[in-house]
């Protein structure tokens, strides 16, 4: 009969388990004895065994009461370390899914599809760390679980680093911040139990997270700043009067107006604002002597454009106006849009020439998404149900146009406020809007909405030109 005792309990690990060995093969590895005792006990051991007994059991490296291991502790790392990696595999897939779907370039696309790619990389990370904080049957479930929090904490550095550039609360905010500070944690303890020993070439794997995270990093800034950048924008307007016509009736000319605008870029916009505004100007004419003191007094008028030398004290009255193109509507690349109008003028105005002012404000489409039917509604500010009321005397009355602007990159969106497009637009006024965190509450700075123009390319368009009353009237004595 053998001496060799039939069960052999090795000395616990740095965490306490201890390996069973029971005929030169590990059945088992335990964190205490009841736990031994049914290892046993499933082998086919009495429950009566003697584990004091030497003949039945060897102890190594401690005796029967020697078991480390802390299950509380255990337990709370494993539940914060599944925990952290879920959370941050939902923040990763709430960041990517709607470029991955919904973005406009193929650039942005890839990079939302990288987030959601890390997101499957982070749930299978949870998964393992379940056996690693465990029982550890599987070699490569520690380098998993890295590598997964490796993920989160570059995430949520970016993000933290994206949300200090304006310091707006976000509820993105109270998700990034604890998961920052969970990622430095579970990073410490990982590089404290070496994690990455269980992989077969440690230095290969090295390699490859840091070269993918490379390639993340290149396309993330790629779809963030060099493509948006080098994609050109180009509008066209035009403008021209048609051949006047007398009207035998009443005593007015008709003047036919077209008006033409076509995105000649290479990127798709949203329209703003649209407007153009027909004026008769009136002006006192002079002999010329003195040019310099005409400027001057045309600078004293704010008139510094003017600097004409027969010309002086310019009138301008407004003849017609009205919108140009819908609020909200996109214009694709290569798209045309004509407007054709007819204004009235009296054969006898004292008009001297005939002034159009045409202009378009556009955002570029693969920087942001407009919330095109909430923009294109018009709100009248003299309605008092209407939620955008404001009282006649102060506002006068005016139409507004306001929609929520979510940026293409969905990073920036979950770091900063929301931000809404507004046009402001009234007969006679100037066009006014705005790309900002104007909500018609408080007040926003100049310096915010110049900010949010660039970041999502908002520009202005103008055409102008003019033409004489005489040449008009000739036109329609025919």
């Amino acid at each position: 009969m053998s001496i060799r005792p039939w069960v052999i309990v090795e000395p616990p690990d740095s965490r306490g388990l201890r390996r069973v060995v029971v005929g030169n093969e590990t059945v088992a590895s335990v964190w205490s004895l009841p736990e031994l005792r049914r290892v046993l006990g499933r082998l086919g051991y009495p429950a009566s065994m003697d584990l004091e007994d030497p003949a039945a059991v060897c102890w190594r490296g401690g005796d029967s009461t020697t078991w480390p291991d802390r299950a509380w502790r255990r337990h709370t790392i494993t539940v914060l370390m599944t925990a952290g990696l879920l959370a941050s595999m939902v923040l990763n897939l709430m960041i990517g899914w709607p470029d991955a779907l919904g973005a406009l370039t193929f650039a942005q696309r890839v990079s939302g599809a990288l987030f959601v790619l890390s997101a499957v990389v982070l749930g299978a990370g949870a998964v393992a760390a379940l056996d690693h904080c465990g029982r550890r049957r599987h070699r490569s479930s520690g380098a998993m679980v890295l590598v997964g929090v490796l993920i989160a904490l570059a995430t949520d550095t970016l993000l933290v680093f994206m949300w200090f550039e304006e310091k707006e609360f976000t509820p993105y905010l109270m998700a990034f911040m604890p998961l920052l500070c969970w990622s430095m944690w579970a990073l410490w303890l990982l590089v404290r139990e070496r994690a990455w020993q269980g992989i077969p070439r440690p230095k290969t794997f090295a390699v490859g997270v840091v070269t993918t995270a490379l390639l993340s990093v290149m396309s993330l800034a790629y779809s963030t700043m060099y493509q948006p950048v080098t994609a050109p924008k180009h509008v066209v307007l035009k403008a021209e009067f048609g051949t006047a016509q007398a009207d035998p009736r009443l005593p007015y000319v008709h003047v036919p107006l077209k008006l033409y605008l076509k995105n000649d870029g290479g990127i798709p916009v949203y329209i703003i604002s649209g407007d153009y505004s027909v004026y008769g100007r009136t002006a006192d004419y002079s002999g010329g002597t003195d040019r310099l003191e005409e400027w001057r007094r045309s600078l004293d008028r704010r008139q510094e454009e003017e600097a004409e030398r027969y010309v002086d004290r310019l009138r301008f009255s407004e003849v017609s106006g009205g919108r140009f193109y819908r609020p909200g509507e996109s214009l694709d690349v290569g798209q045309e849009y004509i407007m054709e109008h007819v204004f009235q003028m009296p054969r006898d105005a004292e008009f001297d020439t005939i002034n159009l002012v045409l202009q378009i404000t556009y955002m570029r489409k693969d920087r942001g998404k407009l919330d095109v039917i909430e923009f294109g509604r018009a709100h009248r500010s003299w309605k008092e149900n209407d939620p955008y009321y404001c009282r006649p005397e102060k506002c006068g009355e005016e139409l507004y146009h306001h929609g929520r602007v979510r940026h293409n990159n969905n990073l920036v969106n979950v770091t900063r406020g929301p931000r809404y497009a507004t046009a402001i637009w009234a007969p006679g006024q100037t066009p006014h809007y705005s790309v900002s965190s104007f909500h018609f509450k408080g007040q926003v700075s100049r310096s915010e909405e110049m900010r949010e123009a660039t970041r999502y390319g908002v520009s202005t368009a103008h055409a102008d030109m003019s033409v004489p009353v005489a040449a008009l009237l000739e036109e329609a004595a025919g």
